[in-house]
């Protein structure tokens, strides 16, 4: 499997004067390629395809040292590979029907990364006295803030740095064994049911409370945002503020994404068959009422943790239909039906009284796993202490 583990890099000043320039050269790359991908076709009607502009760009960056110097043949190709990636998928979205978003050219805000091969210009470096260096080919050894080992028998593939809010991350892309299941995970089943009251209830009777990292931070964002529409633009006050405004946003980003990785790390561990409904957001996402809630709740980013998370701990994930979940009940299997403001599941046919999300994460977990000659009651949830 292939995962991204991500580090944050401390450059010396040197060091970051370095690497903006780094990101220069390399934006320059990217514009000129794109430039020279538009010009052939104008002329000929033709492009121009990715091993053509190789060629190009290997003799240009030999020749012009001052413009592409800093960048090594790997970077080079991966540069022109993103480049080419993204005219594809423009061309398959024009085929599809789908609105196609022609590349556009890169300015300073709008470029943020920069690509290698591992091993050929960047390799990790272990001190004596315990700590780790990142060294990057023209740059030198970069500090790097190791706070994880990365898993025995991985392999590093790819390497990625980032520029985020003036700060240097580098993103290394490990290929990574298959892991299996542990015994004391065996036949542990989970239903779990997502919302924007409770973010996730599970059959179990786990309730995970809605944060909403959004709203706290509302206040610090409209005060940021108002200095931004206040100050002149193009003025160097004005980019101090719009940096403000990202950096209020990357902090809720990383409340948001701190929060599901722990949460989703549980359940992984706890879980070796975990059954979620096959949501739909667009309906959230979409809704005047809604969206912005939904947005802040970061669902989708649930999801994503969770199915790589559990793939790693060799469980399984199955996703059901979510229709008649909260109307049917858990206990009886009757349809009661109510509308989105009860938050109570009481059934007038067999006396149940649950919370409605527990309810529907108890039918998720009997629609994923149920089995012929199973009984409702032989689920799990039936063993768990307090609840009914």
């Amino acid at each position: 499997m292939i995962r991204t583990y991500k580090y944050r890099l401390r450059p010396y000043r040197f060091q970051t004067e370095m690497l903006d320039t780094l990101f220069w050269q390399a934006r320059t790359l990217y514009n000129a390629a794109l430039e020279q991908r538009i010009a052939v076709y104008k002329e000929t009607g033709k492009g121009i395809d990715f091993a053509d502009q190789c060629k190009v760009f290997r003799d240009e960056r030999n020749t012009n040292p001052d413009i592409y110097g800093l960048l090594n043949a790997t970077s080079v190709q991966q540069m022109l590979r993103r480049l080419d990636k993204a005219l594809s998928a423009f061309f398959r979205r024009m085929k599809a029907g789908e609105t196609p978003g022609f590349p556009r050219f890169k300015g300073y805000d709008r470029f943020k990364s920069v690509e290698y091969r591992y091993g050929d210009g960047c390799k990790l470096r272990y001190m004596e006295n315990g700590q780790v260096r990142f060294y990057i080919q023209n740059i030198g050894e970069v500090k790097v803030i190791f706070h994880r080992q990365m898993p025995d028998g991985s392999t590093i593939k790819h390497v990625v740095i980032k520029r985020v809010n003036q700060k240097w991350y580098v993103c290394l892309m490990l290929e990574i064994p298959d892991k299996q299941i542990a015994p004391s995970q065996e036949y542990a089943a989970v239903g779990i049911d997502m919302g924007l009251k409770s973010l996730i209830a599970t059959s179990d009777g786990f309730m995970a409370g809605n944060p909403r990292w959004l709203k706290e931070s509302l206040r610090d964002l409209r005060i940021a945002q108002r200095k931004v529409a206040r100050r002149k633009r193009g003025s160097k006050r004005r980019r101090q503020a719009v940096r403000q405004v990202a950096r209020v946003h990357e902090k809720i980003a990383n409340q948001r994404q701190d929060y599901w990785h722990k949460l989703t790390r549980e359940l992984a561990t706890s879980y070796s068959h975990v059954a979620v409904e096959n949501l739909n957001l667009r309906f959230m996402n979409k809704n005047k009422y809604l969206s912005r809630s939904s947005y802040d709740a970061g669902l989708g980013i649930f999801m994503q943790l969770l199915t790589y998370k559990v793939e790693e701990t060799g469980g399984q994930l199955v996703a059901v239909n979510p229709a008649y979940t909260s109307q049917m009940c858990s206990e009886c299997g009757e349809i009661v039906e109510k509308d989105l403001s009860v938050r109570t599941h009481e059934c007038p046919y067999c006396g149940l009284v649950l919370d409605r999300d527990v309810n529907a994460a108890r039918n998720i977990l009997q629609k994923a796993f149920y089995a012929p000659g199973l009984g409702v009651q032989d689920l799990t949830w039936a063993a768990t202490p307090g609840v009914s």
